[in-house]
């Protein structure tokens, strides 16, 4: 991997932007390149949200990304602005629980997880962001699930019961997305 940038889109207080810091921090803890650049719409809470991630093995030229490798969206409108803008081989993971379609795209690889259904089922619907950050990590190998579970323990650790919904979606989602993938890896 040279460079990999992912764009994570929703509204506000769905955990965008901790997504996006849990995967940057989890680049930088393997000695990555990382640059984190958060965008928020003029409302905080319900208005847009979006973070872009770049992880790379070699220095970061800029971090202005139009057209990101991959896309997490958690809302239709997300789906609807970002979605285009995903290099063509790229992958884009839909949060099938708030979105009820998909992209028509057939140049990329999409995944359509049930973060919120699963989150709830878990015990809190606030941990879908964790269940498509897991579901990231398994599509996209750039970082290792070892190493974002580490990190969400360190990062998340304050509250026991959360830490362990926070650790179990992040499994669910990523053994998710390697089900979906048709791979065996599981965790």
């Amino acid at each position: 991997m040279e460079q990999f940038e992912v764009t994570f889109a929703g509204f506000g207080g769905q955990g965008i932007m901790t997504a996006g810091q849990l995967l940057a921090f989890s680049g930088m803890d393997e000695g990555k390149k990382v640059i984190w650049l958060p965008s928020y719409g003029p409302e905080m809470r319900g208005g847009t949200a979006y973070c872009t991630v770049v992880i790379s093995d070699i220095r970061i030229g800029s971090p202005i990304i139009n057209n990101p490798r991959a896309l997490c969206v958690f809302n239709r409108p997300s789906l609807d602005k970002f979605a285009p803008r995903v290099k063509p081989g790229g992958l884009l993971i839909v949060n099938s629980s708030l979105i009820n379609v998909s992209s028509d795209r057939k140049d990329l690889t999409q995944l359509l997880v049930p973060a919120n259904d699963m989150a709830l089922k878990a015990g809190t619907p606030k941990a879908a962001n964790i269940v498509v950050l897991g579901a990231f990590v398994a599509a996209s190998g750039v970082v290792a699930i070892d190493t974002v579970r580490k990190v969400v323990k360190q990062k998340m650790g304050f509250k026991k019961d959360l830490l362990d919904i926070n650790l179990k979606v992040l499994k669910q989602g990523y053994n998710f997305a390697l089900e979906l993938l048709g791979q065996k890896d599981k965790v």
